[in-house]
């Protein structure tokens, strides 16, 4: 199962909205196939492991393991669960339970009653952890929300800066730039809000790793942005959450969409309605600290990741606080990351 769960990871950027499953197929104490779900749309882990057995004999004497219930449902691919029985393979070893409606434990029983031995819940807190986000979609009804800031030795975010006039301060190490870009790479959507999309023109996508761009989304009540905004340059979709009484004129760009809240509607809950919809599993928060500090007082969060640098900046901007102990850190060239989990 540890295994399969190392090959799972792979997907991660890859897959979504379907979950990260990994797979491995056993006879006699010795693997005889695995594989991993590769890209949306593509075969399931089940299918590549099966498919990569030589002697597909041997099937019907093995036990195959799978850290994610299979599928039992038609989607854009056969069910897994099905191909399981075709095969007559008589042990099934599975991680967790799959919380999906259109699954919910059907495929569990299609095997069970297929004759198939079933054993669940084998390293299953793990099994969790690496769907966090699928998980989330489906029994939230909102994305997984990732919070991630830098912030000085001093506890400092940034410093103050009047509109134009100055870049942001540069607080975390090259390296730690680059772990950014590789988790924008890893999620399926970002967002900031107005003031940090004003003064810092960031672009939002993946330049320093190899991935896909994340879905740009941008908290903008009062239609401030303007359209030579590198947000706003439709090379990537881009939506811009705004008041509906304050609707812009201007004609928006290709990959440029804005969600018009009404004012009754809380903007937090609209962000995680519309994402929901579009089935985006997981968003990472990148600032500015009004931003930051409004989804931490509404408890709208699951995981923090905080870079603390050695350097100083005497005064500025307060970084967010958060009232629990990190789960965990480690230290990124000097730089040391902070990781917070929400369990509320």
């Amino acid at each position: 199962m540890q295994r399969c769960l190392k090959l799972a990871q792979n997907g991660l950027g890859l897959v979504a909205p379907n979950p990260l499953v990994g797979c491995v197929i056993v006879h006699e104490d010795k693997i005889i196939g695995e594989g991993y779900h590769h890209q949306y749309g593509g075969p399931h882990a089940e299918v590549v492991a099966v498919n990569s057995v030589k002697d597909k004999n041997l099937l019907r004497s093995s036990t195959l393991y799978v850290n994610l219930e299979p599928c039992s449902h038609h989607g854009k691919t056969p069910p897994c669960s099905d191909m399981i029985i075709e095969h007559k393979i008589p042990r099934v070893i599975i991680g967790c339970a799959d919380t999906n409606p259109a699954v919910g434990g059907k495929g569990i029983k299609k095997l069970e009653g297929a004759g198939i031995e079933v054993t669940t819940g084998v390293l299953e807190k793990e099994s969790l952890e690496l769907n966090k986000r699928f998980f989330a979609h489906h029994n939230l009804n909102r994305p997984y929300i990732i919070l991630k800031w830098a912030q000085s030795s001093d506890g400092f975010i940034d410093h103050i800066r009047d509109e134009g006039k100055e870049g942001p301060a540069t607080i975390s190490n090259s390296t730690s730039h680059r772990l950014v870009h590789q988790w924008r790479a890893d999620e399926q959507a970002i967002l900031v809000g107005t003031n940090t999309a004003i003064l810092d023109n960031p672009a939002l996508t993946v330049r320093l790793v190899a991935g896909k761009n994340p879905l740009r989304t941008v908290f903008d009540r009062q239609n401030r942005l303007t359209k030579d905004l590198q947000l706003m340059d439709g090379s990537t979709p881009t939506l811009i959450f705004s008041d509906a009484e304050n609707q812009t004129e201007v004609k928006p760009a290709a990959n440029l969409e804005y969600i018009f809240v009404e004012k009754e509607e809380v903007i937090y809950t609209k962000l995680c309605e519309t994402l929901h919809k579009r089935e985006i599993q997981s968003i990472i928060i990148e600032g500015g600290s009004m931003t930051l500090n409004s989804f931490i007082q509404q408890n709208l969060w699951d995981e923090a990741r905080v870079f603390a640098s050695p350097q100083m900046l005497g005064n500025g901007i307060h970084a967010p606080k958060i009232e629990c102990r990190p789960q965990s850190q480690k230290e990124v060239a000097g730089d040391k990351l902070y990781f917070y989990r929400n369990y509320n």
